[in-house]
């Protein structure tokens, strides 16, 4: 007797089989690939993630340095004490206008920087390494080199003004209504690099023919940047902005090189605020409540930011 054919169903069931005993198969070799992670997973949590707990956990302390007695859990008595610092709250305002000081200037002009490097200019490499030079500079490098510059007496930007006429010059640094917008200077000058080279190679991932295209139709300069360049940098503007706005709030080695927070405290950013409190005064567990303040008031302004800029574009 010869046997039935099999039917198209259970043919299909008989095609699927295999494909579906390799799923259990494929699921099991899931736990080891955590094994290829580890390596870069450990170093994350040992140096970023361990000891951001344990500074939260130490802003609920009394820990202090020299101190005799053990540490002792006191809740939340140094966030208590922090809402009544005005201090610390005029710091945070001038870290705010800090970061946003430095941030706008230096995106506007990384923005043209990058323009114009795009371009197919002559002697386009040499422009292009001379541009990112700032950023390979150790930031208390630049900051030596910038107290040089506004030194009162020998100092470049000094001179230079003796010899146009334009005024004896003046201590920049020291001064109560010209130190922030001179280290302000300094900040947009050293972070100006890392920004142009994120726009750049934004730029360069935008299609020519896009732009062919638009100077074909008879679109000028101004609305090809509007309608193709912009459209096709903003994802990259929207992440070079909020990484910038978290980098120049969390500024520290150059401001400290500078002033050293001074003059009157008109420079003392949070971070060197905390950081007084920590290894000057040995509060320890104060500075660590400072910490967490600001990492939670700037996480919320940058999710602000970052949905406003979203729905920005969603809108357009």
């Amino acid at each position: 007797m010869t046997q039935a054919r099999p039917s198209r169903a259970e043919g299909a069931d008989d095609v699927t089989r295999p494909a579906e005993a390799s799923g259990p198969a494929h699921r099991a070799a899931g736990p080891g690939a955590w094994f290829l992670v580890l390596p870069a997973l450990i170093p994350i949590l040992v140096l970023s993630v361990g000891p951001l707990l344990y500074g939260v956990l130490l802003a609920f302390t009394d820990a202090q340095s020299g101190r005799t007695e053990p540490t002792r859990w006191i809740g939340a008595l140094n966030f208590r004490d922090l809402l009544h610092d005005t201090l610390f709250w005029e710091s945070f305002r001038i870290g705010l206008a800090w970061a946003a000081g430095v941030s706008v200037p230096q995106f506007l002009l990384a923005l043209g920087l990058a323009l114009l490097l795009d371009q197919r200019l002559r002697l386009r490499w040499l422009a292009r390494a001379l541009a990112i030079v700032p950023w390979a500079m150790p930031e208390v490098v630049v900051g030596v080199m910038w107290r040089l510059v506004y030194h009162p007496d020998a100092g470049v930007l000094n001179e230079t003004l003796r010899d146009l006429g334009l005024g004896d010059g003046r201590d920049w640094l020291s001064g109560l209504a010209t130190a922030l917008p001179a280290v302000m200077i300094v900040g947009v000058w050293a972070g100006l690099p890392t920004t142009t080279v994120a726009l750049l190679a934004g730029l360069q991932n935008t299609p020519r023919e896009l732009h062919e295209a638009a100077a074909v139709d008879g679109a000028g300069a101004w609305r090809r940047f509007r309608t193709v360049t912009w459209p096709a940098l903003r994802p990259v503007a929207l992440a070079i902005t909020a990484l910038n706005l978290i980098w120049n709030f969390n500024s520290f080695a150059l401001v400290y090189v500078l002033t050293g927070g001074g003059p009157g405290g008109r420079t003392r950013l949070p971070m060197l605020f905390a950081y007084e409190e920590a290894f000057r005064y040995g509060q320890f567990g104060y500075a660590a409540a400072m910490g967490c303040v600001m990492v939670a008031v700037v996480s919320v302004l940058l999710a602000v930011f970052l949905a406003g800029r979203l729905r920005g574009g969603e809108d357009a």
